[in-house]
């Protein structure tokens, strides 16, 4: 007779589980859409990466009949970034997998793909917070004129590139309220980047609360920890550039993804309480990998 009983191991399968969680992390990003995903790293020894970056060389000169053009030596600065392991865990009681209520499973996948997905997003915020290409708007709230002047500290010379800025969900309301707000939903269907609320100063706002509160001006915080003493509160929004430069096929993208393994969703049975723990993890490293592509905004709280 064939055997019709329903085990766990039916309802707990590590694959497909890991399929499940792998294919819904994008969804629950915010940040991590916009950068490069590297998966070179996969199935090569070694955990470190260096991220090479060029110094320009210069415009060209012009040179005389017969002259010699002045011969310029390539520089390069690097940084060096390691894989990193986020892991998250879940127990699950045989109670809960059979006879909970609703699907105690199918939440844990979705619970394990928000938690890495929060993750990547924290760690791909905190690489752009890096940029070297600032702009102090403290002495206001978010407006069109000062995005204007942050996109400008870019130094474009066509200004048509695209970008995206990333907000936070409190300052969603006074940019609604700009008259050079363009929403989302005036755009033709299918245009709108993922998680993209509208346009303002050639920028698409996308709103999440990850984009840290941060103290400009004020004195240091100490040793201790004590926070720094007076400054102005100011939100820290990084407006990054997306299009590379056709001419320039191997350009190098503002923010990179490297990374060493996919999801990886591991069971362990505890047979003395009768429990699954279920635990997943991804190796990866995020890489602010172009430092002209981003520009930090600071706009008062």
């Amino acid at each position: 007779m064939a055997d019709i009983m329903t085990k766990l191991s039916d309802l707990i399968d590590p694959e497909v589980m890991a399929d499940m969680v792998s294919a819904r992390i994008p969804k629950k990003l915010r940040v991590a859409p916009f950068a490069k995903i590297d998966d070179t790293l996969a199935g090569v020894p070694g955990d470190t990466i260096t991220v090479p970056a060029y110094t320009y060389i210069g415009d060209a000169a012009d040179v005389a009949e017969g002259g010699e053009v002045a011969i310029e030596k390539m520089t390069t600065s690097t940084r060096k970034a390691t894989i990193k392991k986020a892991m998250k865990g879940i127990g699950l009681t045989d109670e809960a997998v059979l006879s909970g209520y609703g699907n105690p499973v199918g939440e844990a996948n979705t619970q394990l793909a928000l938690a890495i997905a929060a993750k990547i997003d924290n760690d791909c915020m905190d690489a752009l917070q890096g940029a070297s290409l600032t702009y102090d708007g403290s002495a206001a709230t978010i407006n069109y004129n000062a995005i204007v002047d942050a996109v400008d500290v870019f130094e474009e010379e066509m200004g048509c590139s695209d970008k995206v800025m990333f907000v936070h969900p409190k300052q969603v309301t006074q940019l609604r309220k700009d008259p050079d707000f363009i929403s989302a939903d005036k755009y033709q269907p299918g245009v709108a980047l993922t998680g993209e609320i509208g346009m303002i100063a050639g920028c698409r706002l996308v709103p999440s609360k990850k984009v840290p509160v941060v103290t400009v001006g004020g004195t240091e915080g100490d040793e201790d920890g004590e926070k720094a003493a007076g400054g102005t509160p100011c939100y820290a929004c990084p407006i990054v550039k997306l299009e590379a430069d056709p001419e320039v096929d191997d350009e190098i993208p503002a923010l990179t993804i490297y990374r060493k393994r996919d999801v990886n969703i591991e069971t362990e049975r505890k047979p003395k309480t009768r429990t699954t723990e279920i635990t997943a993890d991804e190796f990866y490293v995020a890489v602010l990998s172009n430092e002209a592509k981003v520009v930090l905004a600071k706009f008062k709280v």
